[in-house]
């Protein structure tokens, strides 16, 4: 594991919103369906089991009639303070993990999310694939739903 920073990706923010609502956000389907795709594109939420060894799966239509498909299993879960899961996003990236983590800070919440890559060549080739382009994009959809929330 001392090879972990080369292994992961990682966008911090600091979100104009109460750690309860960017929790709900991010963890009830009715809100992920508003903002877990890059700008642009709908989701469907297929399976949404919110518990530690509960699976979840979101499709997203493309343009070529294909599906882009998200899935994995909630591994650890801490209310309003971090969620782990693995994922595959097929038909790009596959056996990942996502790492999410809550701080907060008054009205608002530091925002923490991370992608660890099995290796740092993977981790390499995702990055250049465009991580922080289509991961930003869909944040940005985030941080717009929240300020609906206020």
């Amino acid at each position: 594991m001392s090879d972990l920073a080369s292994r992961t990706l990682t966008i911090k923010k600091t979100l104009n919103a109460p750690v309860q609502l960017v929790w709900d956000a991010w963890t009830q389907a009715e809100h992920i369906l508003k903002w877990w795709a890059p700008s642009g594109m709908e989701i469907k939420v297929i399976q949404h089991d919110f518990k530690v060894g509960g699976k979840w799966k979101y499709s997203m239509p493309m343009p070529d009639g294909n599906e882009f498909i998200s899935e994995g299993t909630y591994k650890e879960i801490e209310e309003f303070k971090k969620i782990i899961t693995s994922a595959d996003f097929k038909p790009m990236t596959e056996n990942v993990e996502l790492q999410t983590y809550f701080e907060a800070d008054g009205d608002s919440t530091k925002f923490t999310f991370s992608v660890v890559h099995a290796t740092p060549e993977y981790c390499k080739q995702q990055e250049e694939m465009g991580f922080y382009n289509g991961w930003g994009s869909a944040l940005e959809r985030l941080v717009k739903l929240l300020e609906t929330f206020n």
